[in-house]
């Protein structure tokens, strides 16, 4: 950090006091590493931390959990009143989490569908606010190679390793995620994990009955002793605190560079016996916490020109060639949307144009393709996309005109819809993808 980028936090610090304990705790963590805090309750029932923690709850919306409550509930309630109740029921030790009420949501483009817990709004407040707290402890341990759910750190960080190691020789890849992680982690474990870094017997405790809240399933309480809810605000940061001890026992000169998004994990090796031995040591690691590497997505991938790739958070990532005459020479880990990213993207689109709809207002039908579009060419243009970004909106641009066609009750003029669309200004108004992409460079930054 510049003098210049620590004098702006420090200023931001003075004039946002939850910034400044959160600066106070990561700079003591990040002095003494083997520091165990005991102080650390009080913080998560202040008021301006459990505020935070409410903005934070309602930024990401959400249903209601098992007592029916809504975040609109909770507005018509008064959100303060409510504050105050929970920052009185946490200073008196009478907080007891409601148990999380259990949805299954489908994984994009499989048949599977995965467990989503989804905690009280009340519960939710707390833990947002404990993450406030214990997130910068943690941070100052987290490894370089560590890149799911962390401050100022990004899916597209983690990709640009990816370029990086390719382009240095390191194009034996294994590639695995972790089976049922959320779900797996045993709590025991877990809290010893929590207690290298935390003493304070109150935080202990409010972790402990959150773990042991259970979730509501079929009418039917179930209590694990294992897994972290996946769907909690604390979730994610308890998942990498456990995960840290895999990344520190990691010997990258012996195994290559491990790259771990939360559950999702490569490793770049320079060659096919690193990465063998790499993956036995992976699994290693992963038994002795009690987990394992998921078969059916386990694998060595040898990234070569004209071979097969591999897709890693959401994008397709494959070796080739430059296509110009300056670039020809080149041959380098290019990237653009993995055909699953791209299929749930067309039943997005085609769930928004259904015949289901054909009494909504076109405007609204054009502006929740824009939402859509943006967000998802946001997030999909830092790559060599440019192909799949067209296909996506001439895909949007077909739906929207035989969706008009049905509005119009002309079933057999689709030409009539498409006639509509295109003769009209700016397509009705759905935004066009062109000229968006940023392709990555080796060691460039990605966002530039």
């Amino acid at each position: 950090m510049s003098a210049g980028q620590a004098s702006s936090a420090a200023v931001g610090s003075m004039r946002d006091p939850v910034r400044a304990l959160q600066h106070a705790l990561y700079r003591s963590a990040k002095a003494d590493s083997g520091r165990r805090f005991h102080a650390l309750r009080d913080k998560v029932y202040r008021r301006d931390v459990l505020w935070r923690a409410w903005v934070a709850v309602r930024r990401n919306d959400g249903a209601p959990g098992v007592d029916g409550t809504t975040l609109a509930d909770v507005e018509e309630y008064g959100v303060d009143r409510l504050l105050d109740e929970v920052a009185e029921d946490l200073r008196n030790g009478r907080w007891r989490p409601l148990p999380a009420r259990r949805v299954l949501i489908p994984k994009p483009g499989t048949g599977e569908r995965r467990p989503l817990s989804i905690p009280s709004v009340r519960d939710r407040v707390v833990a947002a606010a404990l993450k406030i707290v214990l997130e910068p402890v943690f941070e100052a341990d987290f490894l370089p190679c560590s890149f799911g759910f962390r401050p100022k750190r990004s899916a597209h960080d983690a990709l640009q390793v990816l370029v990086d190691e390719s382009w240095q020789g390191k194009r034996w890849v294994v590639e695995t995620d972790i089976a049922e992680c959320f779900s797996a982690i045993p709590h025991e474990k877990l809290m010893q994990v929590i207690e290298e870094r935390v003493s304070d017997q109150g935080v202990l405790k409010l972790l402990r009955v959150m773990l042991r809240a259970g979730v509501l399933e079929d009418g039917v309480v179930r209590r694990e002793v294992s897994g972290t809810p996946q769907g909690g605000p604390v979730s994610p940061l308890l998942c990498n605190a456990y995960l840290h001890r895999l990344d520190r026992a990691w010997d990258v000169s012996e195994h290559g560079v491990l790259v771990r998004y939360c559950d999702d994990l490569v490793v770049m090796c320079r060659s096919r016996e690193q990465a063998e031995a790499a993956l036995v040591r992976l699994t290693v690691l992963l038994v002795e916490l009690g987990l394992e590497p998921k078969a059916a997505k386990t694998r060595i991938v040898h990234l070569v020109e004209g071979g097969q790739g591999l897709d890693f958070l959401g994008f397709h990532n494959r070796l080739v060639r430059g296509r110009t005459p300056r670039s020809a020479h080149l041959i380098f880990l290019a990237r653009w949307p993995a055909r699953k990213a791209v299929q749930c993207a067309r039943d997005r689109i085609w769930s928004v144009t259904a015949r289901s709809r054909l009494l909504v207002p076109v405007e609204r039908i054009v502006d929740e393709l824009n939402v859509f579009l943006r967000g998802w060419a946001g997030y999909f243009r830092y790559g060599n996309s440019a192909l799949v970004l067209g296909q996506i909106r001439n895909y949007a641009l077909t739906r929207l005109a035989l969706w008009l066609s049905k509005r119009g009750n002309r079933r057999r003029a689709w030409g009539w819809g498409m006639t509509q669309v295109l003769l009209s200004p700016n397509h009705l108004g759905l935004i066009s993808l062109d000229g968006i992409v940023v392709p990555p460079r080796p060691f460039r930054a990605w966002k530039r």
